[in-house]
């Protein structure tokens, strides 16, 4: 199986960038998020203490936590679906996949034995990515519990804040490339970033 890997933080463009990879080079496209409320029900049933803590706490209890625990936490939880993710990417019959998702931490990726041209990272700006949030029409729904969900918001984007720059942080450790989306780059232009990396386009 051969597989490229798209990792990073929310609201950079990984699914945009996945899905035209996908499309343009006859990709079969592996979306991590689709499944992780499955993998955390798994996780929970397996006695993973993140996981039954996610499954556990109401919107309030999630997000008015401060930024730096939900940070920790996040990263936390990614590490132990990883091989939910892994065992769910191996069953895939296709014979070439882009694989996306925040799930693929890199230094998960170095661990399994992922090399540098084959992973790329994107992440997004503060600026932009508090600016694309606050356009998305679903995220009242997800705060419409909490007792103050401007708080909760700022909560929310200073925890995403925190995870790019650790992304940043593990692919330099790494030595993986990481992307950053403030709004200059098109689509377009971003494909072609993207599939260079991988050397898609020669």
């Amino acid at each position: 199986m051969n597989v490229y890997f798209i990792g990073g933080s929310p609201c950079s463009g990984k699914s945009t960038a996945a899905g035209a990879l996908a499309e343009t080079y006859g990709l079969a496209y592996f979306k991590a998020d689709d499944y992780l409320e499955e993998f955390t029900a798994r996780g929970a049933a397996a006695g993973l203490p993140v996981c039954r803590e996610i499954q556990r706490m109401t919107a309030e209890e999630t997000w008015m936590r401060p930024p730096q625990v939900q940070c920790r936490e996040e990263l936390a939880y990614y590490r132990e679906v990883f091989p939910f993710v892994m065992e769910k990417l191996a069953a895939l019959s296709a014979p070439c996949i882009v694989a996306e998702g925040a799930a693929f931490l890199p230094d998960l990726m170095q661990a399994h034995g992922i090399g540098a041209d084959r992973y790329i990272a994107i992440v997004p700006s503060r600026d932009f990515q508090f600016s694309r949030y606050r356009q998305r029409p679903w995220v009242p729904q997800v705060l419409q519990d909490c007792s103050d969900p401007d708080a909760a918001f700022v909560n929310w984007m200073e925890r995403d804040a925190l995870f790019a720059l650790e992304i940043r942080r593990q692919c330099e450790a790494a030595g993986f490339t990481c992307l950053l989306t403030d709004g200059s780059t098109t689509p377009e232009e971003r494909l072609a970033q993207v599939a260079a990396h991988f050397r898609l386009n020669g």
